[in-house]
């Protein structure tokens, strides 16, 4: 009677365990999103850009300087490769911190979406797992939820500043650089595949822009994101994929029906006039029609009134989001300002300037001298530390009304 009775219990715990198992994760179901404590979960979130992908808008840059390599290279220029590395290393190290993670939490977000780098994630004890790996930890404590987003793949989805490519959307038909794709999404997969703070795997920002030359690599999206798909499976059964639609993640007629059983579909939006039904209802309906959750994976960019009126249209079509950004210099268009050296203005007009190594002689006629730029550069990594940003919080009200934190959360 015994060993029948633990027969029992070991077939019943058996039979449990994948549903137990699962419940320990945020998954889907139907279309809504599954918090770990099994109801349905609305995101609200914040985009940690510029952190790990710099962007020259948000550095103040011009037309010149706008990808990471652009202005690792700039910078490099200006204080020389052993200070370049030096500089890069504190500022990942500083730019988000244990601080601003607390912050966000207590303004009231419940998730982030972190936009990552792929060259930093190219060996199991790579600097973007160190990274990670201390911002799951405070998230964890925090009790939000994170999204890792591919902004800068091998090859690049987008041929433009936003993912550090070569100038084209080689990832599409380069073999290697798709191979190096999966092959970083599999060890990032392996190393996080039995963390619950982790929300799910975005697996390409923003592919294919609108320009119409590039619409005939549309076919190859939805292909690559199975292959992705496939290599991240083996290694985690768990997280949750998550599928941009091509034309800056807004064209959703590229899917066919669903793939996979634990997936959402993303877009985003800027740019809209009048941010009412008509920008979400085909959204909407493709939800509908597949019965997949939808998120809103960035938007923002704009004054507080057009952020409040979004955000309000977003929730009353049960539709998570992540507006972009956390930290921005010199704007109120983010949670957290960050105050720009006194010297920036010499070094924003510098890099406005024609460059190329056939032009050295006439910019070191125009490069700021040498103290000008060392304090400006000191004085950024100063700057960009939690307790020197200021908190917007007409912003932070705009994307959570019902926020009770206050001016001086950063002090």
């Amino acid at each position: 009677m015994l060993n029948r009775r633990l027969c029992v219990l070991l077939l019943s715990a058996i039979a449990l365990s994948p549903v137990t198992s699962r419940a320990q994760y945020a998954h889907t179901q139907g279309e809504q999103v599954i918090g770990r404590d099994g109801k349905p979960l609305l995101l609200r979130g914040i985009n940690l850009g510029n952190w790990m992908v710099p962007e020259g808008y948000m550095w103040q840059f011009g037309g010149h300087v706008q990808s990471a390599r652009e202005i690792e290279a700039f910078v490099t220029e200006l204080i020389g490769p052993e200070r370049n590395r030096a500089f890069w290393q504190q500022w990942r190290d500083t730019y988000i911190t244990q601080q601003d993670i607390h912050l966000i939490h207590q303004a009231g977000f419940n998730s982030i979406r972190i936009p990552i780098h792929y060259r930093f994630f190219q060996s199991e004890d790579a600097e973007g797992f160190r990274l990670l790996d201390r911002l799951v930890q405070w998230s964890r404590a925090e009790g939000l939820y994170l999204v890792l987003d591919m902004h800068a793949a091998p090859g690049g989805q987008t041929g433009t500043n936003i993912d550090d490519s070569d100038g084209y959307p080689w990832l599409f038909t380069d073999k290697t650089s798709q191979q190096q794709l999966l092959d970083t999404w599999q060890r990032i997969a392996h190393h996080y595949r039995n963390e619950p703070t982790i929300l799910g795997y975005d697996l390409l920002n923003e592919p294919i822009p609108t320009y119409p030359s590039l619409h005939s690599l549309n076919p190859l999206l939805e292909p690559l994101y199975k292959r992705t798909a496939a290599v991240i499976r083996k290694e985690d059964k768990h997280h949750i994929l998550i599928l941009g639609g091509a034309q800056w993640d807004n064209n959703f007629d590229v899917f066919g029906p669903p793939f996979d059983s634990n997936v959402i579909y993303e877009w985003h939006k800027y740019k809209v006039v009048t941010p009412d039904q008509n920008v979400v209802q085909r959204y909407v309906d493709f939800r509908a029609k597949n019965h997949v959750p939808i998120w809103l994976g960035e938007s923002g960019e704009n004054k507080d009134d057009w952020i409040a009126t979004f955000r309000t249209v977003l929730e009353k079509n049960n539709i998570g989001w992540a507006f972009w950004p956390y930290k921005k210099l010199a704007a109120t268009s983010a949670v957290e300002t960050i105050t720009p050296p006194a010297d920036w203005p010499s070094i924003v007009a510098y890099s406005k300037l024609p460059n190329g190594v056939g032009l050295t002689s006439d910019r070191l006629k125009e490069r700021p001298q040498q103290e000008v730029i060392d304090r400006a550069f000191a004085e950024l990594l100063e700057n960009i530390k939690f307790s020197h940003c200021t908190t917007n919080l007409g912003y932070v009200r705009a994307l959570l009304a019902e926020t009770t934190l206050t001016a001086a959360a950063n002090q």
